[in-house]
Order: structure tokens, then sequence, then C-alpha cells
């Protein structure tokens, strides 16, 4: 197996770009009390996450009464506003919700704000949350187990027509940049097929998704198969980035970075911080691999940067008040 290793000590090595994914609609107030899911403390993270070094802050709410996911746009304009008033990093909004949500939901609060990027799951799948319900005696809320339980028979819905959608109306319609997630190989495919008949933008920011139950298992081999398969179907024409699911977090997006990627960090994805525990922070995990890269002579990318790599319209341009 022949895989290019990024050479660390050349001068011409590419600025790393570090997302951070501050809650996400997976984990739950019961399983850390650092997960933020009201409105100040989701806006507190996120700020710390990107004066850390986060250049993609990418983010979902949560009903500010209970921590359930929440597609209400009124909840996002929360904490949107603090995040962008009080840093230059780009916000990155999912449409991908939770399995539980309609597309319309899901969308709602991106087709109101218009940012500058947004992330698009490329294809339906079974989203495999219910083993986490098994971990947990005493729920903080009712709602907690009810939701991951819901997800042994239910599939997380994103059709051809539905991507189809997402890319006119916010792609199209709004100017939005997507980060393209793709949990396994056939959703690479998909992706090469809606740039063949011409609806991507090039060059795609792929997120190479790993360690999720449903999707590609979290072992490196898996790593360098998606990524023979994007230089298969893209060639150079693309940018990407590893996403390694709990434990798996650290040891896959180092190896990404070795291969010439970005990464992704934040208790979205992982609720740890190594050996040392529960992470109390976002921008612990951020620091972290920080460190990392450094350590391997990589530059960290800033927020323009990342504008002027993705061609983003601009912060300007999106439909916020900056309180």
């Amino acid at each position: 197996m022949s895989v290019q290793i990024r050479d660390a000590g050349t001068r011409s090595a590419p600025k790393v770009v570090i997302t951070c994914a501050v809650t996400g609609s997976i984990h739950t107030p019961t399983m850390s009390p650092h997960l933020p899911w009201r409105p100040e403390d989701i806006a507190a993270q996120a700020i710390e996450a990107a004066e850390a070094g986060a250049a993609i802050l990418h983010l979902h709410a949560r009903d500010p009464k209970d921590g359930r996911p929440s597609p209400d746009p009124e909840v996002f304009l929360q904490f949107l506003p603090r995040i962008a008033a009080a840093t230059d990093a780009v916000l990155n909004i999912s449409t991908g919700g939770s399995s539980l949500m309609t597309l319309e939901q899901r969308l709602e609060a991106a087709l109101r704000i218009a940012p500058e990027m947004c992330s698009l799951n490329m294809g339906s799948m079974n989203f495999g949350l219910h083993p986490l319900a098994d971990r947990y005696q005493d729920w903080q809320f009712a709602w907690e187990p009810q939701l991951l339980e819901a997800t042994r028979s239910s599939i997380f819905q994103n059709t051809f027509a539905d991507i189809e959608a997402i890319l006119r109306r916010l792609g199209e319609d709004c100017g939005t940049r997507f980060e393209f997630e793709c949990y396994d190989v056939g959703h690479l495919y998909t992706l090469a097929h809606f740039r063949d008949r011409g609806l991507i933008p090039h060059p795609p920011f792929i997120q190479f998704v790993l360690g999720v139950l449903g999707g590609i298992g979290g072992d490196a081999s898996h790593l360098f198969h998606m990524k023979q398969t994007a230089d298969r179907l893209f060639g150079t024409d693309y940018i990407f980035s590893v996403l390694g699911a709990g434990r798996r977090q650290m040891p896959l997006i180092t190896i990404g970075a070795a291969l010439g990627g970005h990464v992704r960090v934040g208790l979205e994805d992982n609720l740890y911080d190594g050996r040392q525990g529960l992470a109390p922070s976002n921008a612990v995990q951020v620091r972290r691999i920080r460190t990392i890269l450094e350590a391997l002579s990589l530059e960290v990318a800033t927020p323009a940067d990342v504008r002027a790599m993705l061609g983003l319209k601009g912060a300007d341009r999106v439909n916020l008040v900056r309180s």
C-alpha cells in the first residue's frame, strides 16, 4: 500500500486547519458536566476554542431548558452573534442536526443565517447511538436514553434529492460552502457523482468521519483506504480533514495531519482528554492537537487562511447582528 506522507520539514507544507465541533447532538448532559448545552456555555466554549487555535467552529444548538438537540433558529441566535463578535473564526452550522429531525427542521437555522459554511452528510445511514444508553444509569433528563434508544430503529436520511436540495438552497442561493461529511467509502462516490454533475464547487472540503456505528470503522487502515479512494476520485482537486470518534480521535487526526490533511476535535466527537479523563472544555482538545501539530513542524491555519483556501464568501455576508 502506497501512502503519501506530508514532509513536515518543508516550508511549502500547507497550514493545518483545526475545526472544533463544540457540542453536537450525540452526547447528552449526563455523560459529562463539561458538555456545553446552554447558549451561554456554547458561546463561551466556542470562543475559548477559537482563541486556542480553532479556525472553524462547527455548531449545533440545544434546548436551553434541558440540553436536547434543537433546530430552532432562535436558539442558534442566542449564541452565534456572541461568537461572531468575539472571534473571526468561520462559523459552520450543522445541517445534520439529529437523525430524529426532518430535513426542513435541519435546514431552518442555516437558511435563515446563510453562514459561510455548513456541514453536509453525503448519504443516508444507520447512525447508531443506542449502545451509549447502556453505559449510564442515573439520567439527568428523561429524553436522553429515549433519544439514544430511538436510533436503534431510525435512519439518518439524506437522499440524493435531499442533498440536491441542500446544495441548491444553501450553496447556490446563499453562497454557503460545505464540509462534506463522508462516513463511508460510498459517500465519496456520491460526492464524485455530484461533482460530475457540476453541483460541487472546487475543491471540495471533505471530512473523513471514522468510528461512528453504522459508518466505516475507526482503524488507521480505513483512513488510508478513504484517502486512497478520494485520491482516485478527485486527484489533487480536493481538501480533506479527519474526524475520529471517541478514543480514536487523537490517533486518527494525527495520522490525517501526517497524510497532508486537516483535523477536527471537539466534545461532539469525543468527551475525553486521553487518559486525563473527561475533557474540561473544547479548548483543551484544541490545545492538545495544536501541540502535536507544532511538534510535527506544521503551522496552524488562521480563519483568514481558511477563507482563502476554501473561497468563502466572508463573515460580512452572514445574516448575523454582532452584539
